[in-house]
């Protein structure tokens, strides 16, 4: 009776998949872009307590994804981008009024150089007492746009600084406006951080990468229920990985681990369409010139979602 429990137990869990969300400001209605009213935010945690939801911290996640453990189908992660004052002085007492663990992530010159919106160091130690102070960069530049050895200058003099003002090394890293290629990835992992994580909307399944994984961005009156429902795809994208400076992309092609005969692919500004898949591979003709610096384009199984956001690299092949 144990074994059957337990087997019933693995099916239910193995392949379920875990939600990691985003916010910027709170209660600053000067910025709704990237705002979150404090109304709002206890309406999102209600919504976790009343239904069933763990809010745990990202450390958690990373080890077990690391250990290849389970993944539990309500693990909920709460992230922050941004050091603004509007955490310290609104977010931060509803976090702890539910107890909730949160990872903000530094863009240290902001502090460093005392700039009006944001958080002091004295003020950054003070809510480490209460959740995870993580890096997000020294300058919050636009990495795609900047050559190797700018990048490698950021992340050096960043930590360097986050390190000498806060005693500790951060763990983990998320990119500036969540834009990132395979040359700045790269780049990133070299500074041996446990985990990376981008702005791409979609889940964490057991076989997620640690350092690419996905978060959700709540701002404004989001519909929680439905992020909530997205499951990881286990996909392998082959091609578009990057935009290049003539925003053309010709084919898409992606594997995924589904046995399916369909499947959506949706690009920003160019909306949605169904195509046929073979063994769950998508290849469709995209044969689009994306104009924008950049683009969003999802594919999808059912409610099984991989995102990739394109970001055109003005470094492309200079060394």
């Amino acid at each position: 009776m144990k074994s059957l429990s337990l087997l019933f137990f693995l099916c239910v869990t193995v392949w379920a998949d875990a939600h990691i969300f985003i916010y910027h400001r709170f209660g600053d209605n000067r910025y709704p872009s990237t705002n979150t009213t404090i109304e709002e935010l206890r309406k999102e945690f209600d919504y976790f307590k009343n239904n069933g939801y763990e809010v745990i911290p990202l450390k958690k996640l990373v080890l077990a994804l690391q250990d290849k453990q389970p993944i539990p189908d309500n693990w909920v992660v709460l992230t922050i981008d941004d050091n603004y004052k509007s955490f310290y002085t609104n977010g931060l007492p509803l976090f702890r009024e539910y107890n909730y663990p949160f990872s903000m992530f530094v863009t240290v010159e902001s502090t460093d150089k005392k700039y009006g919106d944001f958080m002091s160091w004295a003020e950054l130690q003070e809510i480490a007492k209460y959740g995870a102070l993580e890096f997000h960069s020294l300058t919050h530049p636009h990495m795609t746009h900047m050559s190797d050895e700018a990048i490698t200058k950021d992340f050096e003099v960043g930590l360097a600084l986050f390190e000498k003002n806060l005693g500790f090394k951060p763990q983990y890293f998320s990119y500036p406006f969540g834009e990132f290629n395979p040359r700045v990835k790269k780049i990133a992992a070299s500074f041996g951080f446990k985990s990376i994580l981008n702005q791409n909307m979609g889940a964490v399944g057991s076989f997620s990468d640690p350092l690419d994984l996905d978060r959700s961005a709540l701002v404004g009156k989001s519909d929680l229920p439905s992020f909530l429902k997205y499951k990881a795809l286990n996909a392998s994208w082959i091609e578009p990985t990057m935009l290049l400076k003539d925003g053309k992309v010709g084919r898409l092609h992606v594997k995924t681990m589904e046995n399916a005969k369909k499947g959506g692919i949706y690009i920003s500004e160019h909306g949605f369409r169904e195509v046929a898949l073979e063994n769950g591979e998508f290849q469709a003709d995209i044969n689009k010139t994306l104009t924008k610096e950049r683009t969003r384009i999802m594919i999808s199984i059912g409610n099984k979602i991989s995102t990739k956001l394109l970001v055109k690299d003005e470094h492309y092949g200079i060394k």
